[in-house]
């Protein structure tokens, strides 16, 4: 089950053969517990299959606004970058990212951003050991009351996490997310941020009264969809990958694209990044989404010149009507409204994700991000409710708008199968996997993505 602020989404799964029996969505009950959605997601299924007997209940969150991450790095273009990827990969909300030696406005802005988690990186293994040091020690005297997770350089990591610790800080530590330059580990630290997302961040968004939702959840919902995207292009247990995978999941508050690509060898060879690409990885556009952050996906289009200014006005009318009213049900001609921001919500976020561009979220610090080849993707998942709900044939004009994106800047998939994630089954599977069954999964995301 996927538990997210507006829908709590549920598949029910043979144990066995990874057949797929059902699937339910019903709202989430923020108040007065999340509990009571699940439950009706529980009893719907049953009713569905009949002779529904429950095994096992395994649930991915991003109610409650997701996992918040603040991540505190050496150098914005090197440790920095190599922990916001790393965020990216754990399902997390990248909030802040701060590079170089805390000062006081720097804990002040860090503090601001109101983190879930902090991702204290900074280093590589037998390097500079100062600036981690210096900026553990600012953390462990601030107010922050979040647990942090130290993934930098291996020689100063115990003298920092005592300094942490003895100062109240809840601490967990993990392998350096960039031993050399160049090589980029994500995924000791992508565990210890799921770690801490179950063990301390789902029972402090009081999301349930007691403790048997936080017992429920795996790991953030984000998290979940990449396991699943991962299995789905590899396989498991016999059961055959797609190959190189593209998706992109349009929902009322972000845009998020994930993407498993095999990298030339050539191309690998001659490139050399300070931080190793993703070749398998996630970005999250928080101001691209068809509720809450419609306005953004307006502003967006305007900018990357996608749609005419005679369209603008009226586009802008009904994104201030769903940013009003998140839970807003556009029926009869303004249904077209929220096909037309789905389709540049998707389309903007996949430029944004694989072509080169420049960025630059700490101040006086630009950091080069995308650059993905995406030609040789053989299938492109469209997921989120718009897509999910929409005709074959308009999901089909919404996906091969994004993939015949030929003015945006990027290498676009050549020759790609284009499906929707009408059952939602990316989230389940993902779940599956990261709970020891790879099998299941890809028996589940083959027979329901192919």
């Amino acid at each position: 089950m996927d538990v997210g602020s507006t829908y709590t989404k549920g598949a029910a799964v043979h144990a066995e053969t990874g057949e797929l029996l059902a699937v339910s969505a019903q709202p989430t009950t923020l108040r007065p517990d999340v509990l009571v959605g699940l439950d009706a997601v529980r009893a719907d299924l049953a009713r569905q299959v009949g002779d529904l007997v429950v095994d096992e209940v395994l649930v991915c969150s991003s109610a409650g606004g997701g996992l918040r991450l603040a991540v505190v790095g050496y150098e914005r273009a090197v440790t920095a970058e190599a922990g916001y990827l790393a965020g990216l990969s754990a399902g997390a909300r990248v909030v802040h990212v701060s590079a170089g030696r805390l000062d006081a406005a720097a804990i002040a802005m860090l503090v601001d951003s109101r983190p879930d988690v902090v991702l204290l990186v900074g280093g590589t293994d037998g390097g500079d050991t100062e600036v981690i040091s210096h900026n553990g020690d600012r953390i462990a005297r601030s107010h922050l009351r979040c647990p942090v997770v130290l993934a930098g350089n291996a020689a100063a990591m115990s003298s920092v996490a005592t300094a942490l610790t003895v100062r109240g800080k809840h601490v967990l530590s993990t392998a350096n997310v960039l031993p050399k330059i160049g090589v980029l580990d994500a995924a000791p630290a992508r565990a210890t941020i799921r770690e801490v997302f179950i063990r301390h961040v789902i029972g402090g968004k009081r999301l349930s009264r007691g403790g048997q939702f936080a017992s429920l959840v795996r790991a953030a919902t984000p998290d979940a969809v990449l396991a699943g995207v991962e299995v789905l292009a590899d396989g498991a247990s016999g059961t055959p990958g797609a190959g190189d995978v593209l998706v992109v999941d349009v929902g009322g508050a972000t845009t998020d694209v994930y993407s498993v690509v095999t990298p030339d060898p050539e191309e690998s060879t001659v490139r050399r990044e300070v931080v190793e690409v993703t070749w398998r990885g996630r970005t999250v556009e928080g101001d691209l989404g068809v509720r809450w952050s419609a306005g953004g996906v307006v502003d967006a289009a305007v900018a990357e010149r996608l749609i005419e200014p005679d369209e603008v006005a009226e586009l802008r009318v009904a994104a201030d009507r769903r940013m009003a009213d998140p839970a807003y049900v556009a029926l009869g001609d303004d249904a077209a409204s929220d096909v037309a921001l789905t389709g540049l919500a998707a389309t903007i976020a996949v430029r944004r994700h694989a072509r080169p561009h420049v960025v630059t979220d700490v101040p006086g610090h630009e950091v080069r991000r995308g650059g993905r080849d995406l030609r040789q993707v053989a299938l492109v998942v469209g997921s989120g409710g718009v897509l999910r709900h929409a005709s074959p044939a308009v999901a089909q004009q919404m996906l091969e708008a994004v993939v015949g994106d030929l003015s945006g800047g990027w290498k676009v998939p050549e020759n790609a199968r284009l499906v929707v994630d009408t059952s939602y089954v990316l989230a389940p599977a993902g779940l599956l996997a990261l709970t020891g069954r790879p099998g299941l999964a890809a028996h589940l995301l083959r027979s329901n993505l192919g």
